[in-house]
């Protein structure tokens, strides 16, 4: 069967996506769904050049793929589970669904998982002060103090 030749968008998509960290297998199904073309795995693959598969890719998408990997590296705040909001939300919903369903383990396990998320509600720790906040104030006494200077 002859080799697939691909429209540069399509290349340009999975250059793309392969820089964003997508996997091989994620992109090949992702340009089915966008432009209904089933390309293999060892196909996209060959557009990473990280990849040994990929190392003969031009040098025109070798550039893009550079270019997009630092954008995407640089620019994580447009991801949204990046935000501790979304997760929280997120762990919400899940927990509430895994209580409605009497999967207690599970609902106990993502209530965990956000108190880490929101940082010191999961642990137990305790800070000990004095008066007002300050330092607490101790006193050394050895065995002569209780018994009056007599012996031990």
């Amino acid at each position: 069967m002859a080799q697939q030749r691909l429209p540069e968008e399509v290349k340009t998509y999975i250059v793309q996506a392969l820089a964003c960290f997508d996997t091989p297998s994620v992109v090949s199904k992702s340009v089915k769904d966008e432009f209904g073309l089933n390309v293999a795995r060892q196909k996209v693959e060959s557009y990473d050049p990280t990849k040994r598969a990929g190392k003969n890719v031009s040098k025109k998408h070798r550039e893009l793929f550079d270019a997009t990997r630092a954008a995407f590296l640089e620019d994580t705040s447009e991801i949204a589970i990046s935000h501790r909001a979304v997760r929280l939300r997120a762990l919400q919903r899940m927990a509430e669904k895994a209580e409605s369903q009497g999967n207690m383990v599970l609902a106990s396990s993502l209530l965990e998982q956000a108190a880490k998320e929101t940082g010191g509600s999961y642990t137990n720790r305790r800070e000990v002060g004095g008066l007002g906040g300050g330092p607490v104030q101790h006193e050394v006494r050895t065995l002569s103090d209780f018994y009056g200077g007599k012996g031990e």
